[in-house]
């Protein structure tokens, strides 16, 4: 659930108050005038705060009321495609059904891929002897050079024990990259947690029992420092109006970013033995924490599929939820959960990321308002994407039969969160597909936009990738607009007999469209409202039969037209105008010639300026904006509105080819009465 504490506070002068923090890092205080109300809304708080059953959080009780199917988002992701897509199996890989009921490890999916020399004996014994039954299984293959991305848990070594079958199953795994003569085994946590774990009866591999293996203790701290960290760091937050060195050095004795640049150079490493052709298994105590952090970051910078919108979802899917985060833990989503089970985890995650959005701010396809939406609706139990610890337990309580998917939301709102500067083949990626961040200290930077998202005056007037993106928005409708107009004075003109030369000068203003005025500018009315645009003008007519005269035989660079500089051409409608000229019948579905109502009706359906975000305030609904909230243009009337004001998406009448843009709930209603009604759509065009 999205509160986090409720704290009743001694009561005022004013009244009760009531102090709320979210887990989205949000704290409001309500004064309540009379105790007893208060109390009574405390107590109503911590019960719906704090659930006893994952069947009482509010994914289980939410429905939308905007005709998405409740499947939908549930089957965009699929393990087996997945592993399709990185050419496995294949004669080194394979899929084993050896834990198709949970049997082995019922915190790991039910599909293992698993190095094709591994019998059945090995896999059982190498999961006997790892903590949870977790063996080491594949997590991401590289196909340029067969390295691969392995991921467990912990041995239970204590400190002599030893196990033949896992010794065979990481021998395995090492010979099935040929290109090279040895493998690093990756343990994430500091080698003083390691041999601690020793007196558990748990631990880390002996070097001596596995040939031609590499042991790295690369030092990330555990959850529970962790939560200590990101509590420390919400302190300083917290300070009203904190001098540069109390913020300095409360930032600095939190740990915050040190741990994430912990997290982010262990990826780091990672990636890059597997681009070297160097296989790598990940390991930390149980393998679910910084075990997912860690190959999900290495994955990241190995395949530009996850830096998009759809590839990173389908990461999520694999690594947190497949593999078994323990997210009903971790976020704390019941009552009886252990206050200790509770770290940011996930935050932590989310938080590397935005950190190489901002190294390579061309190379990833979302925003960062996709990262703040679903590290929201993680905590916010809205969708029963994250309940659950591991796919058995989601498949248990038929999240996807009684709950909604974020995906779905995702896919239903993409726009919202496309990084307008993407760049598929970026230049630091084109070579290789790779990408390496710098961590160097001086390169992490606080995130005030999680952090301090909901304090005023930390942030800037406007967000500057929502303004990028409105202006191709705009420029994207403009286009449509002026490639329809243009077809228009091309067929009127053709009607008329008029050469493609003369269209072409016309159209590049090399001649004056005054002659135009009669047709283009007179208003329609009872009278001509009705009078079809086929009738020749004849003014029109002498105009360009004149010019027809004055460019007989003349070449194209005599007469001033230059075919590459046509600004048909740069439109995107083809220099052949006789093969791409679309009739008015064509464009408009009828039979029946173009009026001139019809055409001021195109022409008023298309604004061609647009309000600028700059000092809007509030929506015409009186809803607040805040630096974060998606603001929205209507791309008929122009002005600005918020997601609930857009009514819907349909075709504008200005526009070629018809495709559907978002309009006001007046406008909707405006071109409702004039659309056909197989034309009115509220689907949203992804």
């Amino acid at each position: 659930m999205y509160i986090g504490s409720v704290e009743k506070h001694p009561i005022t002068t004013a009244g009760s108050p009531l102090y709320i923090k979210y887990k989205n890092f949000m704290a409001i205080t309500f004064i309540i005038p009379r105790e007893r109300d208060c109390q009574d809304v405390y107590t109503s708080l911590l019960k719906l705060s704090q659930p006893a059953s994952l069947e009482d959080l509010y994914a289980f009780q939410f429905k939308i009321n905007e005709g998405m199917p409740q499947n939908h988002g549930w089957e965009m992701f699929n393990f087996r495609m997945e592993y399709d897509r990185m050419d496995v199996p294949n004669n080194k890989w394979v899929l084993t059904n050896i834990n198709k009921d949970y049997e082995i490890c019922d915190t790991y999916p039910r599909f293992l891929y698993v190095p094709a020399s591994a019998t059945t004996p090995v896999l059982v014994g190498s999961s006997k002897f790892r903590s949870r039954g977790r063996l080491p299984v594949l997590s991401y293959y590289h196909r340029n050079n067969s390295a691969a991305i392995c991921r467990c848990s912990q041995p239970l070594a204590g400190f002599s024990a030893r196990c033949v079958e896992d010794e065979q199953m990481l021998n395995a795994i090492l010979r099935v990259n040929p290109e090279s003569s040895f493998m690093y085994v990756v343990d994430t946590r500091p080698k003083i947690n390691a041999v601690a774990n020793k007196a558990a009866g748990k631990g880390y591999e002996k070097e001596s029992f596995y040939s031609n293996i590499k042991f790295q203790f690369l030092g990330i701290e555990n959850i529970h420092v962790m939560r200590s960290s990101l509590q420390k760091l919400l302190e300083v937050c917290e300070l009203k109006n904190p001098s540069m060195s109390a913020f300095l050095s409360g930032l600095e004795s939190s740990g915050w970013l040190k741990h994430v640049r912990a997290v982010m150079e262990t990826s780091v490493f990672i990636a890059k033995a597997v681009s070297e052709g160097v296989s790598v298994l990940v390991h930390c105590s149980d393998g679910w924490d910084r075990t997912a952090q860690t190959c999900s970051l290495a994955s990241l910078m190995l395949d530009p599929y996850y830096r998009t919108l759809k590839g990173f979802q389908d990461l999520i899917e694999k690594e947190w939820l497949a593999f078994g985060h323990k997210f009903t833990d971790r976020c704390g989503f019941l009552g009886t959960v252990d206050p200790k089970e509770v770290s940011p985890v996930f935050t932590q995650f989310i938080d590397a990321v935005w950190q190489m959005t901002h190294q390579f701010p061309c190379a990833f396809q979302f925003n960062e308002r996709f990262l703040l939406v679903l590290h929201d609706h993680v905590f916010s139990c809205q969708y029963g994407t994250f309940i659950g610890n591991c796919e058995k337990d989601r498949i248990d309580l038929r999240l996807s039969e009684r709950t909604h998917s974020l995906w779905g939301y995702i896919h239903k709102y993409m726009n919202d969160f496309i990084n307008p500067i993407f760049q598929k083949d970026n230049m630091a990626t084109k070579a290789s597909g790779l990408l390496f961040p710098n961590t160097c200290p001086q390169i992490f930077r606080f995130w005030k936009g999680m952090y301090n998202r909901f304090d005023t005056g930390v942030h800037p007037r406007e967000e500057i990738m929502d303004t990028l993106a409105t202006a191709k928005e705009h420029s994207s409708s403009l286009e449509d607009h002026i490639r329809l107009l243009e077809m228009r004075i091309n067929d009127l003109c053709k009607r008329m007999g008029i050469s493609e030369e003369v269209i072409q000068r016309k159209l590049q203003c090399f001649s004056s469209m005054d002659s135009l005025d009669g047709v283009l500018l007179t208003e329609p009315t009872e009278e001509n409202g009705g009078d079809k645009l086929s009738s020749t003008n004849l003014t029109l007519t002498k105009s360009f039969e004149s010019e027809n005269n004055h460019v007989a035989g003349k070449s194209d660079t005599e007469s001033g037209f230059d075919e590459s500089s046509s600004q048909l051409s740069r439109s995107g409608i083809d220099d052949g105008l006789v093969s791409s000229v679309v009739s008015l019948t064509s464009v408009t579905g009828s039979s029946e010639p173009l009026t001139k109502a019809q055409l001021y009706e195109e022409l008023a359906s298309v604004a061609i300026d647009w309000k600028p975000f700059r000092n809007v305030q509030n929506c015409s609904c009186a809803y607040s904006f805040e630096h974060f909230s998606k603001k929205y243009h209507c791309w008929k009337c122009g002005e600005v509105f918020c997601t609930r004001c857009i009514a819907a998406h349909l075709p504008l009448p200005g526009h070629f080819p018809k495709r559907h843009a978002p309009v006001c709930v007046q406008c909707y209603s405006q071109l409702n009465r004039v659309l056909p009604l197989p034309e009115v759509s509220a689907q949203v065009v992804s």
